[in-house]
């Protein structure tokens, strides 16, 4: 069955019908929504997982293996939701695979039953894309809902299927951003895309920086080695309140089957000795995020975990929540 936001076409009853039913699904604990307040800008995690999920198919390890037995996670893959209360505007960045229950636990902590106004991607490997589908004919069939992207990543969502099918039965639109040119939201919110070196097959990737009125945040979820980039990272660090970077492995040792040169990523042990000589107040800024299943900081009672938090730093959790 498909559904629609166009209120022409459908009834209200069944319009609210379906938002109570996405908001008794979404895991949202009953001390985030104590938390819940209806002003001001402010960000939320909806995900903080490697693209492929926790447990990922085909584990039979250990930091899968009961997971899988109980057929039921709350990991979400990594995203990021952007509220602007008073002026009733929510934001999603990554369209993940878990698309769905983050709108609805979007929707939840603002209080705005609607699609987000708009969603912003930064590159095309899996979890920060494919959630996109849902808004195809088979799904949603959204009308014109706005995704922010890069030029190689318009080219790709333009030139192959299925995407390009939501471009042309106008499921959604797609608006083109620029390397370091700030898209303005509205007069206290703007996001600016920041170009980083990964494995680009389809797409360029990108980092963002979101600036509210008081504060701002980074958000790298994947990059390559921090010395590949042209940018100096502590310098970006340095730029914003919250900074939310490539935490995908702890160290080395986690993947055994594969060549880990062939994905590489900061580990987190690197980071951290790399940001070790910084000030508390801006380690106290970093928070690690798009963990694969295999790092043991998913386990919040881990030596990992606890020893990031005695060096000062943060893991970024489920509905966290960061005023801008």
């Amino acid at each position: 069955m498909q559904w629609s936001l166009n209120l022409k076409n459908k009834s209200s009853s069944r319009i609210i019908l379906w938002f109570v039913i996405l908001a008794t699904q979404v895991a949202c604990t009953s001390e985030t929504q104590k938390k819940i307040e209806n002003h001001g800008i402010e960000l939320v995690v909806l995900g903080t997982i490697q693209d492929a999920g926790s447990p990922q198919i085909g584990c039979t390890k250990t930091c899968c293996k009961e997971l899988l037995q109980k057929g039921n996670s709350d990991r979400k893959v990594v995203s990021l939701g952007l509220i602007d209360h008073d002026l009733k505007q929510q934001y999603l960045f990554e369209a993940t695979p878990n698309i769905t229950m983050q709108i609805a636990h979007l929707q939840i902590m603002s209080n705005q039953f609607k699609l987000p106004d708009g969603i912003f991607l930064t590159h095309a490997h899996i979890g920060h894309y494919t959630g996109l589908m849902y808004l195809g004919k088979e799904a949603m069939n959204s009308q014109s809902t706005d995704v922010f992207v890069m030029p190689d990543m318009f080219g790709f969502l333009t030139k192959n299927g299925p995407w390009n099918l939501l471009v042309e039965n106008e499921n959604i639109k797609l608006n083109l951003l620029r390397n370091g040119q700030a898209k303005s939201l509205n007069e206290n919110l703007s996001v600016t895309p920041i170009e980083v070196p990964h494995r680009d097959e389809y797409s360029e990737t990108v980092g963002f920086r979101i600036s509210g009125p008081n504060k701002s945040a980074l958000f790298i979820p994947d990059i390559d080695k921090w010395v590949k980039w042209d940018r100096d990272i502590i310098q970006e660090i340095n730029k914003v309140d919250y900074a939310f970077i490539d935490g995908t492995f702890f160290s080395g040792s986690e993947i055994g089957h594969r060549n880990i040169a062939e994905i590489p990523h900061p580990f987190i042990e690197e980071s951290m000795k790399r940001f070790e000589s910084l000030a508390p107040e801006v380690r106290g800024k970093i928070y690690f995020i798009h963990f694969n299943h295999t790092n043991p900081v998913l386990n919040e009672s881990s030596w990992e975990s606890k020893e990031i938090e005695k060096k000062g730093f943060n893991l970024a959790r489920m509905s966290d929540r960061f005023s801008l």
